[in-house]
Protein backbone atom coordinates (compact mmCIF):
# COMPACT_ATOMS: atom_id res chain seq x y z
CA UNK A 1 0.00 0.00 0.00
CA UNK A 2 0.86 3.36 -0.66
CA UNK A 3 0.34 7.30 -1.49
CA UNK A 4 0.80 9.33 -4.07
CA UNK A 5 1.68 12.87 -4.05
CA UNK A 6 -1.01 14.55 -5.44
CA UNK A 7 -3.12 12.83 -3.04
CA UNK A 8 -0.91 13.54 -0.19
CA UNK A 9 -1.46 17.08 -0.71
CA UNK A 10 -5.10 17.04 -1.09
CA UNK A 11 -5.38 15.26 2.49
CA UNK A 12 -3.12 17.81 4.13
CA UNK A 13 -5.78 20.65 3.10
CA UNK A 14 -8.83 18.35 4.23
CA UNK A 15 -7.10 16.35 7.06
CA UNK A 16 -6.25 18.53 9.87
CA UNK A 17 -4.76 15.26 12.12
CA UNK A 18 -2.86 13.95 8.91
CA UNK A 19 -1.41 18.28 8.87
CA UNK A 20 -0.22 18.44 12.68
CA UNK A 21 1.24 14.46 12.22
CA UNK A 22 3.65 15.46 9.34
CA UNK A 23 4.67 18.34 10.98
CA UNK A 24 5.48 16.72 13.99
CA UNK A 25 7.26 13.45 12.06
CA UNK A 26 9.20 16.61 9.55
CA UNK A 27 10.07 18.47 13.19
CA UNK A 28 11.80 14.92 14.44
CA UNK A 29 13.62 14.42 11.06
CA UNK A 30 14.57 17.69 11.00
CA UNK A 31 16.27 17.06 14.57
CA UNK A 32 17.65 13.91 12.90
CA UNK A 33 19.39 16.20 10.34
CA UNK A 34 20.98 18.65 14.00
CA UNK A 35 21.79 15.68 15.98
CA UNK A 36 22.84 12.54 13.95
CA UNK A 37 23.46 13.44 10.46
CA UNK A 38 26.65 15.56 11.29
CA UNK A 39 28.08 12.66 12.39
CA UNK A 40 28.47 11.42 9.35
CA UNK A 41 31.01 14.07 7.98
CA UNK A 42 32.37 14.67 11.11
CA UNK A 43 36.13 13.76 10.90
CA UNK A 44 36.31 14.64 7.34
CA UNK A 45 36.04 18.18 8.73
CA UNK A 46 38.10 17.94 11.74
CA UNK A 47 40.72 16.53 9.91
CA UNK A 48 40.39 19.82 7.37
CA UNK A 49 39.63 17.57 4.14
CA UNK A 50 36.87 19.47 3.82
CA UNK A 51 35.47 22.82 4.68
CA UNK A 52 31.82 22.67 7.40
CA UNK A 53 29.60 24.03 4.11
CA UNK A 54 30.98 21.60 1.35
CA UNK A 55 30.89 18.66 3.81
CA UNK A 56 27.14 19.28 5.01
CA UNK A 57 26.49 19.87 1.00
CA UNK A 58 28.24 16.54 -0.15
CA UNK A 59 26.09 14.57 3.40
CA UNK A 60 22.83 16.35 2.13
CA UNK A 61 23.36 15.08 -1.67
CA UNK A 62 24.56 11.24 -0.47
CA UNK A 63 21.92 11.11 2.30
CA UNK A 64 19.35 11.27 -0.40
CA UNK A 65 20.65 8.58 -2.97
CA UNK A 66 20.87 6.31 0.29
CA UNK A 67 18.10 6.51 1.40
CA UNK A 68 16.49 6.47 -2.53
CA UNK A 69 19.09 3.89 -3.48
CA UNK A 70 18.66 1.53 -0.28
CA UNK A 71 15.10 1.37 -0.13
CA UNK A 72 14.54 0.73 -3.81
CA UNK A 73 16.60 -2.56 -2.81
CA UNK A 74 15.83 -3.67 0.50
CA UNK A 75 13.16 -1.47 2.51
CA UNK A 76 13.53 -3.79 6.19
CA UNK A 77 14.41 -1.56 7.81
CA UNK A 78 11.53 0.74 7.69
CA UNK A 79 9.28 -2.37 7.62
CA UNK A 80 10.95 -3.02 10.99
CA UNK A 81 10.35 0.22 12.84
CA UNK A 82 6.49 0.21 11.12
CA UNK A 83 5.93 -3.65 12.52
CA UNK A 84 8.00 -3.10 16.02
CA UNK A 85 4.97 -1.81 17.77
CA UNK A 86 1.37 -1.89 17.82
CA UNK A 87 -1.00 0.83 16.97
CA UNK A 88 -3.89 -1.05 16.43
CA UNK A 89 -7.46 -0.41 17.60
CA UNK A 90 -8.96 2.99 17.88
CA UNK A 91 -6.92 5.04 14.67
CA UNK A 92 -7.99 8.39 16.42
CA UNK A 93 -6.41 7.46 19.86
CA UNK A 94 -3.39 5.73 17.82
CA UNK A 95 -2.94 8.80 15.83
CA UNK A 96 -2.62 10.94 19.13
CA UNK A 97 0.01 8.42 20.92
CA UNK A 98 1.83 8.57 17.60
CA UNK A 99 1.70 12.28 17.84
CA UNK A 100 2.73 12.58 21.14
CA UNK A 101 5.69 10.43 20.67
CA UNK A 102 6.98 12.60 18.19
CA UNK A 103 6.77 15.60 20.10
CA UNK A 104 8.82 13.59 23.04
CA UNK A 105 11.75 12.51 20.68
CA UNK A 106 12.03 16.38 19.56
CA UNK A 107 11.84 17.84 22.99
CA UNK A 108 14.52 14.76 24.19
CA UNK A 109 16.49 15.24 21.19
CA UNK A 110 16.78 19.44 21.02
CA UNK A 111 17.97 19.05 25.08
CA UNK A 112 20.78 17.08 24.13
CA UNK A 113 21.57 19.16 21.57
CA UNK A 114 21.69 22.10 23.42
CA UNK A 115 24.48 20.45 25.45
CA UNK A 116 26.44 19.15 22.81
CA UNK A 117 25.95 15.65 23.12
CA UNK A 118 25.71 13.13 20.26
CA UNK A 119 22.27 11.09 21.15
CA UNK A 120 21.02 8.47 18.93
CA UNK A 121 17.83 9.89 17.73
CA UNK A 122 17.29 6.20 16.19
CA UNK A 123 16.90 5.30 19.83
CA UNK A 124 14.97 8.42 20.57
CA UNK A 125 12.85 7.57 18.17
CA UNK A 126 11.97 3.71 18.89
CA UNK A 127 12.00 4.47 23.05
CA UNK A 128 9.42 7.37 22.05
CA UNK A 129 7.19 5.27 20.03
CA UNK A 130 7.27 1.98 22.25
CA UNK A 131 6.21 4.20 25.75
CA UNK A 132 3.66 5.98 23.69
CA UNK A 133 2.38 2.14 22.41
CA UNK A 134 2.58 0.95 25.37
CA UNK A 135 0.28 3.86 26.95
CA UNK A 136 -1.91 3.37 24.13
CA UNK A 137 -2.41 -0.47 24.73
CA UNK A 138 -2.45 -0.45 28.44
CA UNK A 139 0.84 -2.73 28.70
CA UNK A 140 3.33 -4.25 26.69
CA UNK A 141 1.20 -5.99 25.06
CA UNK A 142 1.78 -2.71 22.71
CA UNK A 143 5.45 -4.32 21.58
CA UNK A 144 6.18 -6.65 19.16
CA UNK A 145 8.86 -8.72 20.87
CA UNK A 146 9.85 -10.06 17.74
CA UNK A 147 10.69 -6.86 16.14
CA UNK A 148 11.91 -5.21 18.96
CA UNK A 149 14.88 -7.51 19.58
CA UNK A 150 16.31 -6.90 16.40
CA UNK A 151 16.89 -3.34 17.96
CA UNK A 152 19.04 -5.11 20.99
CA UNK A 153 20.91 -7.00 18.54
CA UNK A 154 21.39 -3.94 16.39
CA UNK A 155 22.82 -2.13 19.29
CA UNK A 156 25.56 -4.76 20.49
CA UNK A 157 26.37 -5.58 17.09
CA UNK A 158 26.81 -2.18 15.53
CA UNK A 159 28.63 -1.06 19.07
CA UNK A 160 31.15 -4.22 19.05
CA UNK A 161 31.55 -4.13 15.06
CA UNK A 162 32.34 -0.38 15.14
CA UNK A 163 35.35 -0.37 17.33
CA UNK A 164 36.48 -3.50 16.21
CA UNK A 165 36.73 -2.49 12.83
CA UNK A 166 37.45 0.65 13.45
CA UNK A 167 41.03 -0.65 15.20
CA UNK A 168 41.86 -3.30 12.51
CA UNK A 169 41.40 -0.62 9.90
CA UNK A 170 43.41 1.77 11.11
CA UNK A 171 46.37 -0.65 11.86
CA UNK A 172 45.96 -2.34 8.34
CA UNK A 173 46.55 1.01 7.29
CA UNK A 174 49.53 1.58 9.11
CA UNK A 175 50.86 -1.45 7.83
CA UNK A 176 50.22 -1.05 4.29
CA UNK A 177 51.52 2.80 4.15
CA UNK A 178 54.73 2.08 6.61
CA UNK A 179 57.09 2.67 3.66
CA UNK A 180 55.51 5.76 2.55
CA UNK A 181 56.61 9.10 3.84
CA UNK A 182 53.19 10.93 5.81
CA UNK A 183 53.60 14.00 4.13
CA UNK A 184 53.58 12.05 0.96
CA UNK A 185 50.67 9.82 1.98
CA UNK A 186 48.52 13.04 3.21
CA UNK A 187 46.99 14.38 0.07
CA UNK A 188 45.59 10.92 -0.69
CA UNK A 189 43.85 10.68 2.11
CA UNK A 190 42.50 13.38 2.13
CA UNK A 191 40.61 12.42 -1.07
CA UNK A 192 40.19 9.03 0.98
CA UNK A 193 38.07 10.87 3.47
CA UNK A 194 35.75 12.67 1.56
CA UNK A 195 34.74 9.33 -0.09
CA UNK A 196 34.64 8.42 3.49
CA UNK A 197 32.22 10.89 4.30
CA UNK A 198 30.37 9.95 1.55
CA UNK A 199 30.05 6.52 2.55
CA UNK A 200 29.28 7.77 5.97
CA UNK A 201 26.30 9.92 4.87
CA UNK A 202 24.70 7.33 2.19
CA UNK A 203 24.76 5.18 4.90
CA UNK A 204 23.13 7.42 7.07
CA UNK A 205 20.33 8.21 4.93
CA UNK A 206 19.99 4.23 3.94
CA UNK A 207 19.39 3.57 7.84
CA UNK A 208 17.93 6.32 9.51
CA UNK A 209 15.65 7.76 6.40
CA UNK A 210 14.06 4.36 6.33
CA UNK A 211 13.42 4.62 10.36
CA UNK A 212 11.61 7.78 9.74
CA UNK A 213 9.90 7.00 6.63
CA UNK A 214 8.30 4.14 8.21
CA UNK A 215 6.84 6.61 10.85
CA UNK A 216 5.57 8.72 8.64
CA UNK A 217 3.55 6.23 6.72
CA UNK A 218 1.96 4.68 9.47
CA UNK A 219 0.70 8.15 10.52
CA UNK A 220 -0.56 9.30 7.02
CA UNK A 221 -2.47 5.29 7.26
CA UNK A 222 -3.78 6.40 10.83
CA UNK A 223 -4.98 9.82 9.78
CA UNK A 224 -6.47 8.32 7.28
CA UNK A 225 -8.18 5.41 9.99
CA UNK A 226 -6.27 2.85 8.46
CA UNK A 227 -4.77 1.17 11.82
CA UNK A 228 -4.72 -2.89 10.23
CA UNK A 229 -2.20 -1.63 7.42
CA UNK A 230 0.74 -4.09 7.48
CA UNK A 231 2.87 -3.99 4.23
CA UNK A 232 3.59 -0.72 2.71
CA UNK A 233 5.63 0.69 -0.08
CA UNK A 234 7.99 4.00 0.37
CA UNK A 235 6.98 6.37 -2.49
CA UNK A 236 9.78 8.19 -3.81
CA UNK A 237 8.62 12.33 -3.73
CA UNK A 238 8.66 11.11 0.65
CA UNK A 239 12.16 9.99 -0.09
CA UNK A 240 12.92 13.19 -1.47
CA UNK A 241 11.11 15.19 1.55
CA UNK A 242 12.97 13.16 4.21
CA UNK A 243 16.08 13.94 2.57
CA UNK A 244 15.85 17.41 2.30
CA UNK A 245 14.57 18.26 5.80
CA UNK A 246 17.07 16.26 7.05
CA UNK A 247 19.66 18.42 5.04
CA UNK A 248 18.78 21.45 5.83
CA UNK A 249 18.45 20.37 10.19
CA UNK A 250 22.62 19.19 9.51
CA UNK A 251 22.66 23.25 7.99
CA UNK A 252 21.32 24.78 11.11
CA UNK A 253 22.46 23.00 13.74
CA UNK A 254 25.42 20.20 12.68
CA UNK A 255 28.54 22.16 13.69
CA UNK A 256 28.22 21.65 17.56
CA UNK A 257 28.36 17.63 17.26
CA UNK A 258 30.52 17.88 14.58
CA UNK A 259 33.06 19.55 17.18
CA UNK A 260 31.87 17.21 19.92
CA UNK A 261 32.55 13.64 17.64
CA UNK A 262 35.22 14.70 15.33
CA UNK A 263 37.55 16.85 17.37
CA UNK A 264 36.44 16.27 21.43
CA UNK A 265 36.94 12.49 21.26
CA UNK A 266 39.97 11.44 19.67
CA UNK A 267 42.84 13.81 17.61
CA UNK A 268 42.89 12.08 14.55
CA UNK A 269 44.89 12.52 11.51
CA UNK A 270 43.38 11.86 7.52
CA UNK A 271 43.91 8.53 7.79
CA UNK A 272 43.10 7.72 11.32
CA UNK A 273 39.52 9.44 9.85
CA UNK A 274 39.08 7.63 6.84
CA UNK A 275 39.80 4.15 8.86
CA UNK A 276 36.57 5.78 11.37
CA UNK A 277 34.61 6.46 8.45
CA UNK A 278 35.41 2.92 6.27
CA UNK A 279 34.65 1.06 9.56
CA UNK A 280 31.53 2.75 10.56
CA UNK A 281 30.19 2.50 6.95
CA UNK A 282 30.78 -1.12 6.83
CA UNK A 283 29.10 -1.88 9.82
CA UNK A 284 26.12 -0.33 8.64
CA UNK A 285 25.95 -1.73 5.19
CA UNK A 286 26.02 -4.90 6.88
CA UNK A 287 23.06 -3.71 9.38
CA UNK A 288 21.05 -2.44 6.88
CA UNK A 289 21.43 -5.24 4.63
CA UNK A 290 19.85 -7.88 7.73
CA UNK A 291 17.13 -5.44 8.17
CA UNK A 292 18.60 -4.09 11.74
CA UNK A 293 17.64 -0.52 12.56
CA UNK A 294 21.28 0.32 14.10
CA UNK A 295 22.44 4.28 15.31
CA UNK A 296 24.41 5.80 12.80
CA UNK A 297 25.74 7.96 15.75
CA UNK A 298 27.25 4.93 18.38
CA UNK A 299 28.62 2.94 15.37
CA UNK A 300 30.28 6.36 14.33
CA UNK A 301 31.46 7.23 17.52
CA UNK A 302 32.86 3.65 18.62
CA UNK A 303 34.68 3.53 15.25
CA UNK A 304 36.32 6.59 16.34
CA UNK A 305 37.05 5.03 19.78
CA UNK A 306 38.57 2.15 18.26
CA UNK A 307 40.55 4.61 15.90
CA UNK A 308 41.96 5.90 18.82
CA UNK A 309 42.69 3.04 20.69
CA UNK A 310 44.69 1.41 18.09
CA UNK A 311 47.53 3.92 19.18
CA UNK A 312 46.97 3.57 22.83
CA UNK A 313 44.21 3.39 25.27
CA UNK A 314 44.73 6.79 26.78
CA UNK A 315 44.67 8.39 23.00
CA UNK A 316 40.80 8.31 24.08
CA UNK A 317 39.64 11.00 25.72
CA UNK A 318 37.41 9.16 28.02
CA UNK A 319 35.16 12.32 29.48
CA UNK A 320 33.68 12.82 26.32
CA UNK A 321 33.48 9.40 26.16
CA UNK A 322 31.72 8.63 29.32
CA UNK A 323 29.16 11.92 28.75
CA UNK A 324 27.97 10.54 25.55
CA UNK A 325 27.70 6.68 27.18
CA UNK A 326 25.59 8.47 29.72
CA UNK A 327 23.35 9.42 27.39
CA UNK A 328 22.89 6.69 25.45
CA UNK A 329 22.04 4.86 28.78
CA UNK A 330 19.37 7.21 29.79
CA UNK A 331 17.92 7.09 26.19
CA UNK A 332 15.55 4.25 26.19
CA UNK A 333 14.41 4.18 29.50
CA UNK A 334 13.69 8.51 29.21
CA UNK A 335 12.59 9.01 26.06
CA UNK A 336 10.04 5.94 26.28
CA UNK A 337 9.05 7.63 29.91
CA UNK A 338 8.73 11.00 28.35
CA UNK A 339 6.49 9.23 25.08
CA UNK A 340 4.44 7.26 27.42
CA UNK A 341 3.69 10.25 29.81
CA UNK A 342 3.15 12.87 26.58
CA UNK A 343 0.73 9.92 24.68
CA UNK A 344 -0.98 9.55 28.02
CA UNK A 345 -1.16 12.85 28.84
CA UNK A 346 -2.30 13.96 25.11
CA UNK A 347 -4.77 11.02 25.24
CA UNK A 348 -6.72 12.23 28.36
CA UNK A 349 -6.47 15.80 26.89
CA UNK A 350 -7.37 15.17 23.20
Amino acid sequence: MTISLSDFIQQLTTNPPLLITVILTLGVVLVNGWTDAPNAIATCVSTRSMSPKKAIIMAAIFNFLGVFVMTLFNATVAQTIYNMVDFGGDSKNSLIALCAALFAIVMWATAAWAFGIPTSESHALIAGVSGAAIALQGGFSGINGGEWIKVIYGLVISTAMGFLLGYIAVKLIVLIFRKVDKRKSRPFFQYAQIAGGASMAFMHGAQDGQKFMGVFMLGIFLANGQSDVTNFQIPIWLMILCSVVMALGTSIGGYRIIKTVGMGMVKMDTFQGFGADLAAAISLLMASVFGLPVSTTHTKTTAIMGVGASKRISSVNWSVVKEMAAAWILTFPGCGVVGYLMAYIFMKIF
